[in-house]
């Protein structure tokens, strides 16, 4: 699974990103989290807010930082 982390590296993105790994890990997930800051690349996802959230190439959310349970859900979803 592929994931992408999409924001400027804010507190907000930072805290994404680790919550996405916590919540991949609680799953045994196999995944790749790669932080992307350029921001026509963000744009290009569909982004209008950071930070967003990319997986496996479809942007499942932005502007907000979930808690872990709910983004163990969207990883199932994507899974």
């Amino acid at each position: 699974m592929n994931i992408k982390v999409l924001g400027s590296g804010c507190k907000n993105c930072q805290t994404l990103e680790a919550r996405v790994i916590e919540a991949a890990r609680e799953l045994n997930l196999n995944v790749q989290v790669e932080h992307v800051t350029d921001y026509p690349s963000i744009l290009g996802y569909g982004a209008t807010s950071t930070p967003g959230l990319v997986v496996d190439g479809k942007l499942v959310l932005s502007g907000r930082v979930p808690a872990v349970s709910q983004l163990k859900e969207l990883l199932n979803a994507g899974h």
